[in-house]
C-alpha cells in the first residue's frame, strides 16, 4: 500500500511517534479533527469546481449566440453590397 509515497513501514513509524508524544486518548481527537478538515477541504474543492465550470458554460452559452448573430450579420452585410459591375470596369481588352 502507497499512501502519499509513504510504506506501511514509515507509516506505522509515524503512528507509534505520535502515540508516544501525544498518548493514546489525544490520538482519536487529532484523528477525527484531520479527518473533519480533509472533508471540510474536499467540499470546497468540489465547490469551486462546479462553480468554475457553471461560469464557463454560462460563458459559452453567452458567446455561442454572439457569434451566430456576427455571422448572419456579416453574410447580410454581403448579400446588401451592391456586386461590382464588370462593365464599368475597364478590363485589359478595354485598354
Amino acid at each position: 500500500m502507497d499512501l502519499f509515497g509513504m510504506g506501511m513501514g514509515e507509516i506505522l513509524l509515524i503512528l507509534a511517534v505520535a502515540l508516544i508524544i501525544w498518548g493514546p486518548g489525544k490520538l482519536p481527537e487529532i484523528a477525527r479533527t484531520l479527518g473533519k478538515m480533509v472533508s471540510t477541504l474536499r467540499k470546497a474543492s468540489f465547490d469551486l469546481t462546479t462553480q468554475v465550470k457553471r461560469e464557463l458554460e454560462a460563458e459559452e452559452k453567452a458567446s455561442a449566440p454572439q457569434k451566430k448573430a456576427d455571422s448572419s450579420s456579416k453574410v447580410k452585410k454581403q448579400a446588401d453590397a451592391p456586386e461590382p459591375d464588370s462593365a464599368e470596369t475597364p478590363g485589359p481588352e478595354d485598354e
